[in-house]
């Protein structure tokens, strides 16, 4: 594989393994909308030094940049409705497994990309490997009724996740510079979350503020690396393979969760993953 081939690759998986470590560092349960505020609010944090360097975007290119906000809002209310109402452990496989398919469905329309059939195949063993790996063991039968409530908001969160990849895609093509894209999007995508956290927690913001603050902000530093490397790798690639390439962050979660929590990985996870591995260079080399 040469240079200017590895790189998209490379970026995918830095990606992957960044939004992991955000993932691990932010804690789970509790206030999952008050959580999302504060890692998107570290986000932004991050940001604020890299915008005097950066050119804005031009005129012309803020009804886009609009539309890239409107689109990271609409997934994240499907994102949190989703984990309010059904638990996590079937939920995120769901959002992440099925968002690659998303966004391949999507990309011939709004970015003219179509994979090759061997790539659509990769896609589709990369998916069902995914959402295999994610998904728990043994429930008792009452939660699985519960957590099929959620089914429908976990598909449109990652139907959100393909859409906002592949308008991101487009933007960060359409913008002067990509570097432009990803610090101004950073900078504005925590107005929406925050103004309904500040609505709907009125009275006790600081109290369910202070105890994710830290890890909040830590997970927004890695969340900041992990999409903007996501969003450079969508300017050099397929947005169907850069995004299959990032929901890998399941797997490296799952070892962060084996290596320093000590939780079982297993014979399942195991040909999971490498089916994910093979679906994934057929989809390379066949997209």
């Amino acid at each position: 594989m040469n240079v200017a081939a590895s790189l998209p690759v490379l970026l995918g998986l830095f990606s992957a393994i960044t939004v992991a470590v955000a993932n691990f560092t932010v804690k789970r349960g509790g206030d999952v909308l008050t959580a999302r505020m504060v890692m998107s609010m570290g986000m932004a944090l991050t940001m604020i030094p890299f915008a005097p360097f950066v050119p804005a975007p031009p005129l012309a290119m803020w009804d886009s940049m609009a539309m890239a906000i409107a689109v990271h809002w609409i997934y994240q209310f499907a994102m949190v409705r989703a984990l309010h109402r059904g638990g996590l452990s079937l939920v995120f496989p769901v959002m992440r497994g099925l968002s690659p398919l998303m966004t391949a469905l999507m990309a011939p329309f709004m970015l003219g990309e179509w994979l090759a059939p061997a790539g659509y195949l990769g896609l589709i063993i990369a998916c069902t490997a995914l959402v295999v790996f994610a998904l728990p063991g043994r429930q008792p039968l009452d939660q699985a009724r519960l957590d099929r409530a959620a089914l429908v908001w976990a598909v449109l969160a990652a139907a959100g996740i393909g859409l906002y990849s592949v308008v991101d895609a487009r933007v960060a093509r359409e913008m002067p510079q990509a570097a432009t894209f990803i610090v101004w999007l950073f900078l504005l995508d925590w107005i929406a979350v925050a103004a309904v956290v500040c609505w709907t927690r009125r009275g006790q913001l600081v109290a369910r503020v202070r105890p994710q603050l830290k890890a909040g902000l830590w997970g927004g530093f890695a969340g900041s690396l992990s999409y903007g490397a996501a969003i450079y790798a969508f300017t050099l690639a397929d947005a169907a393979l850069v995004t299959a390439l990032r929901e890998t962050s399941v797997v490296f979660a799952a070892l962060l969760g084996w290596l320093f929590l000590k939780e079982g990985f297993g014979a399942r996870r195991t040909l999971a993953a490498g089916a994910l591995a093979g679906g994934l260079v057929l989809m390379q080399s066949g997209g």
